[in-house]
């Protein structure tokens, strides 16, 4: 492996940085789970799971424990900015995936094993999973995590092994914002996680106004950190920012033979690049259009996203 060590800036934006993760996470993958305690609803089976989830109220703490079977961990009841449903899976607790439409919740220590994908689904403002895995998720696409939202936060979670049955274009992590239910997102940190056996890409983020012509074209994707994380895929590159602005890509391990680490298109200006670790075998570090080059800051621009 080389660490990048180039130095190139941008025209000036006049923007603010994005947001930096809290914490360094050391070595990524899926952290040390929360200790289920203080709970105050407790399954052990998969109709127990659903109502304590269906009940859940601001200021839970839902302890799961053991294989959920078939049942998908999916929770649809906000918390509160003070007080977030907490769900504490211990990192034993298995599920066939896990859907989260609220806000104000906090996921640890579960597993998500051969679930449909995507393995984790999140919408919602102020959610957190952390200390996780998703392991070969199937169906569709084959994508680990989906995300739409404010204020989403990715932490120390392992992804293993996505292919999609009926496309070619199984990622790790992927956000687009294509209609209502699907808006631009912001604020979002994905911090020291392993993604491992990625038939595509790490981490594919398209605003609402993407070269894929099925944006929404409202609102705005800004304020990515994607910080501290191992990268182990087979698409042409680990990390692709389409119309999303003030992207930082720090301190990642990128170990395939890909033709760039990471690329940049479509007016995803303010990027941060720098500290990333990357395999010899890797084309050049970053591909970025004309468009994205204000405010940029990192390596020289190799060649095109």
């Amino acid at each position: 492996m080389v660490l990048s060590q180039m130095s190139w800036t941008g025209s000036p934006s006049g923007t603010p940085r994005p947001p930096s993760a809290s914490t360094p996470s050391g070595t990524p993958n899926t952290g040390q789970p929360q200790a289920r305690s203080n709970c105050t609803k407790e399954a052990n089976n998969a109709v127990a799971m659903r109502q304590a989830l269906d009940a859940a109220v601001p200021g839970d703490r839902i302890c799961l424990d053991g294989d959920m079977g078939e049942a998908r961990l999916s929770i649809n009841r906000s918390g509160q900015p003070n007080q977030p449903i907490v769900v504490l899976g211990g990192g034993a607790t298995i599920t066939r995936g896990i859907t989260v439409e609220a806000s104000h919740v906090l996921i640890d220590g579960v597993r998500a094993q051969d679930p449909e994908a995507p393995g984790i689904d999140l919408s919602g403002t102020s959610l957190t999973v952390q200390n996780s895995a998703v392991i070969s998720p199937r169906g569709g696409d084959g994508d680990g995590i989906r995300f739409w939202g404010q204020d989403i936060k990715i932490l120390r979670n392992l992804v293993s092994d996505t292919r999609g049955r009926v496309e070619n274009h199984a990622d790790a992590i992927q956000t687009y914002a294509t209609d209502p239910e699907h808006p631009a997102s912001q604020d979002v940190v994905i911090d020291g996680n392993r993604f491992e056996r990625i038939d595509n890409i790490c981490l594919i983020a398209e605003g609402p106004n993407s070269e894929a012509g099925d944006g929404s074209g409202e609102g705005q994707s800004s304020n990515f950190v994607f910080s501290n994380n191992y990268c182990d895929n087979g698409a042409g590159q680990a990390v692709f920012v389409d119309d999303v602005s003030k992207v930082s890509v720090t301190n990642n391990e990128i170990t395939g033979g890909i033709d760039k680490a990471f690329a940049f298109q479509n007016g995803a200006t303010g990027a941060t690049v720098n500290g990333n670790k990357l395999n010899p075998a890797i084309g050049y570090e970053v591909g970025m259009d004309d468009s994205s080059t204000d405010g940029y800051q990192g390596p020289e621009p190799g060649g095109q996203p």
